[in-house]
């Protein structure tokens, strides 16, 4: 077997260990560059694309603004990423995954709904085999975030149960139970961004009022401070209105800016009470938060763990941990491709053609 390994090139020896009283073992080393994927992070105000190796390091990174760009421009621009990164030098590809807010049939590849890119019943798996001849993997961002965190950050049991919450334009969650994805019937579990928690509130461009996006994201405190300014003649983030940005208001924030500080703070709550409904259901006791939101700091990730524990059961809140992520954007790039080999080996095999 080991023969095999080293004669497709996947693995090579690397020198002797320690003898244990006979032979001194060889040992071995997976070669790390010998086989390449790609991975697209879609989730945020940008589509960034990375080349991956198996150790999980991205080689080479394009990103692309998305500028509001949603529909077949969307999909152009998911087009231009792949067009440079599958024709550059890397050799062989064996795979790309694909990490996309919505409703995802990972099974089909589809894209059944995603409303902040206005795609309904897109077959991008289908489309992107065709196009690439390759294999491709799509699933939700923030499940392809969770996979991420689990396999590629250090601290997490493989067989544990861990929620990744997103929070960034949109929020979701992925869910992981002992050590595997947990995707629901559907595919859509973890879709807390559109559960509503405010009556009469903002319209989301799901078509329902109210939505945990319209409360708790990057977009909708913006937009939330923009609507607040009259009410805040001193606040530093009334000198560029039109223009603000999540740097300028977490800028305000740190220097304790009134504005900012309510709604940061009104968003944290939000998010907070949304989580203390997953653990009530759930009863998972580790949770990550990754996304935009999380450049606030430690105090926003403070207030977001209060309002969960008040608003959830005492017993199960005190056992639940809440930490920031550590992998940002690579997040679900990782977790995407990540996927595809944890769910088919032989992807390594499958390069006679290429």
């Amino acid at each position: 077997m080991v023969s095999n390994l080293i004669e497709e090139g996947l693995v090579e020896e690397v020198g002797y260990g320690e003898s244990m009283g006979g032979k001194a073992p060889i040992l071995l080393e997976i070669v790390a560059d010998s086989r390449y994927l790609v991975g697209l992070n879609l989730a945020q105000d940008k589509f960034i694309g990375s080349v991956v190796n198996l150790k999980g390091e991205l080689k080479e990174t394009i990103e692309f603004p998305v500028d509001g760009r949603d529909g077949e421009h969307a999909l152009q621009l998911v087009y231009k990423i792949l067009d440079s990164l599958v024709e550059n030098e890397w050799n062989p590809i064996v795979g790309i995954g694909i990490g996309t807010p919505g409703l995802i049939n990972t099974r089909d590849g589809v894209v059944v709904s995603a409303v902040n890119l206005d795609w309904q019943d897109l077959p991008l798996g289908q489309d992107l085999e065709r196009r690439y001849k390759l294999p491709v993997t799509v699933l939700n961002d923030s499940q392809a975030n969770a996979i991420g965190e689990l396999v590629y950050v250090g601290g997490h049991d493989p067989e544990e149960n861990l929620i990744v919450v997103t929070v960034s334009h949109g929020i979701g969650a992925g869910i992981v139970i002992n050590g595997k994805l947990f995707q629901g019937d559907g595919g859509g579990a973890g879709e807390i961004g559109h559960v509503v928690v405010e009556e009469d509130g903002t319209l989301c461009r799901c078509g329902k009022s109210g939505c945990l996006e319209t409360v708790a994201s990057s977009r909708a405190i913006i937009q939330r401070a923009q609507i607040l300014a009259p009410e805040y003649y001193n606040s530093v983030l009334l000198q560029d209105l039109q223009d603000l940005s999540i740097t300028s208001i977490n800028s305000a924030y740190q220097e304790f800016d009134p504005l900012a500080q309510r709604i940061v703070s009104e968003a944290a709550i939000a998010l907070g009470m949304s989580l203390a409904n997953l653990i009530s259901v759930l009863n998972i006791s580790k949770i990550v938060l990754t996304g935009e939101m999380t450049h606030f700091g430690e105090s926003w990730l403070q207030s977001v763990q209060e309002a969960m524990s008040d608003a959830a059961l005492n017993r199960i809140a005190q056992h639940t941990k809440v930490e920031i992520g550590q992998l940002g954007f690579r997040g679900p790039i990782l977790g995407a491709s990540a996927l595809m080999l944890l769910e088919d080996y032989s992807l390594l095999y499958s390069i006679s053609d290429q």
